[in-house]
């Protein structure tokens, strides 16, 4: 061979011996560079016609084969390196595949808001005069019913007996007619008077007034010169049976006590804590005939003589009062479930009002005094809590029944048949057995916290109690010597 070759054809051959892929099985062999790469593009254009363009999502097709495997998405400021088993990459050289452009996120399309709708002018109108119209006949009802009361239109003939003190005012005056059921709106009453200076007119005094009087005859009707009549001071003491104050009344010349039991018995009065009783019993109200003192007219109507004790009951006994009923009911079921006694008969046992003033009615007529009150109400609750004491074992509720009270009562006495009898009926009395004082009926809303179960008096006039019988047995024996 001829040693003395041209020197770029030598660079040539050189550069072309280079580029030469290493040889494979089937694998074709290229004179030259040129070559080569027209092969390669000639793969790649029919790797093009065969599948889908390249995306983001798509996997990379090789200048061969399309890879099974999805790869990873580049940013657009990397390179991919691009090359084929048949074509190992050049030194020095890569082919770049430009990342796919991210797309741009979608903007959400925001629903232009509704404008709202303006009224029309007749629109506007048609709902003025409506409300022109309302307002018109509300004001007009209201006049309605001032009216009935100012003029007693609508109310029944009925007279009342009211007292009115020195030192009442309008207000109090206003408080009084109305707790008689002669007014129905205190505030127009007031309103009256300020026009009419009643607070000039109206002096002290006791007075029979009728629910047919309007205002101007209600003024006129507690004037000083106005017709009087003779009037009676009653002094109810606290534990009075119905049967003794309506024999205080007749013996006081208030009216007979057989009106007013038959006014107990039939009449129609509207309270709500009467509305669980039935009608045909004299003793009816037996618990809400309030002791108190009162002043009445003689050969006064019994119905207005009832009304005026039961009202004072309404008031006294107020709600406020009676809120404390759910802190007792705690105190009993927590006390009740303790011992043992199932759901049903905690829920038969707890209190009300009813059961309250029956209670109250048993301390009155237990307690030797009013610092006692609390612990004859523990000692009743304690025994209602009790599987041990079931029956409360209280002399007063045979004292009730029989026709003639006793100062010692007899086995035949204890052994008497009735509801009322608690030496045999476990639980409360059907009703109370007399009309409790304040004192006691707090003291059934509030017993003391204590384990007596047992009392008895001492020879001071006091109770002794006791938290069991053998304590009270020896207490009991202790007074015998």
């Amino acid at each position: 061979m001829n040693e003395n070759k041209n020197p770029n054809e030598l660079n040539k051959r050189s550069d072309m011996q280079e580029f030469k892929l290493p040889a494979e099985p089937g694998a074709e062999e290229f004179e030259n560079v040129e070559d080569l790469i027209a092969s390669v593009m000639k793969q790649i254009e029919e790797s093009k016609a065969q599948t889908a363009p390249l995306s983001s999502s798509d996997t990379i097709v090789d200048a061969t084969r399309i890879q099974p495997k999805e790869q990873p998405v580049h940013n657009m400021d990397e390179t991919v390196a691009f090359s084929t088993p048949a074509e190992p990459a050049m030194e020095g050289q890569t082919r770049v595949i430009p990342a796919a452009q991210p797309q741009e996120p979608v903007k959400e399309v925001k629903k232009p808001k509704k404008k709202k709708r303006r009224m029309s002018a007749a629109q506007r109108a048609l709902l003025y005069v409506f409300g022109v119209v309302t307002a018109a006949v509300l004001i007009a009802v209201g006049v309605w019913y001032c009216a009935l009361d100012v003029l007693a239109l609508t109310k029944p003939d009925r007279e009342v007996s009211v007292t009115i003190s020195e030192t009442d005012s309008v207000a109090d005056v206003a408080n009084t007619l109305y707790d008689n059921g002669l007014i129905e709106y205190k505030w127009l009453f007031r309103l009256y008077c300020a026009f009419a200076n009643a607070d000039e007119k109206i002096d002290p005094g006791v007075y029979t007034l009728n629910n047919l009087f309007d205002y101007h005859a209600l003024v006129n009707g507690l004037i000083g010169t106005a017709p009087t009549r003779d009037t009676a001071t009653v002094m109810i003491p606290e534990g009075y049976e119905c049967e003794q104050i309506y024999a205080l009344m007749e013996e006081k010349g208030i009216c007979s006590a057989e009106e007013l039991a038959d006014c107990a018995a039939n009449h129609v009065f509207d309270y709500d804590f009467l509305s669980h009783l039935d009608y045909g019993d004299p003793s009816r109200l037996e618990g809400y005939l309030f002791p108190d003192t009162y002043d009445f007219y003689v050969n006064e109507d019994p119905v207005n003589v009832l009304s005026k004790l039961l009202k004072n009951y309404e008031r006294r006994v107020s709600d406020e009062l009676l809120a404390q009923i759910d802190a007792l009911n705690e105190t009993l079921r927590e006390k009740m479930s303790t011992a043992g006694f199932s759901e049903e008969e905690i829920n038969a046992a707890m209190m009300d009002e009813q059961k309250i003033i029956i209670v109250a009615s048993l301390i009155e007529k237990e307690t030797a005094g009013s610092s006692e009150s609390a612990k004859i109400a523990s000692v009743i609750y304690n025994r209602l809590c009790s599987k041990v004491y079931p029956c409360l074992q209280i002399d007063a509720t045979i004292q009730y029944v029989l026709e003639e009270r006793k100062d010692v009562l007899t086995n035949s006495d204890l052994a008497i048949n009735s509801p009322y009898n608690t030496y045999l009926n476990p639980g409360l009395t059907p009703g109370p057995i007399a009309n409790p004082g304040l004192n006691s009926i707090k003291a059934a809303l509030s017993p003391a916290d204590t384990t007596y179960y047992f009392y008895a008096l001492d020879k001071d006039g006091s109770h002794h109690f006791s938290s069991s019988y053998y304590e009270h047995r020896d207490f009991l024996e202790g007074l015998e010597e």
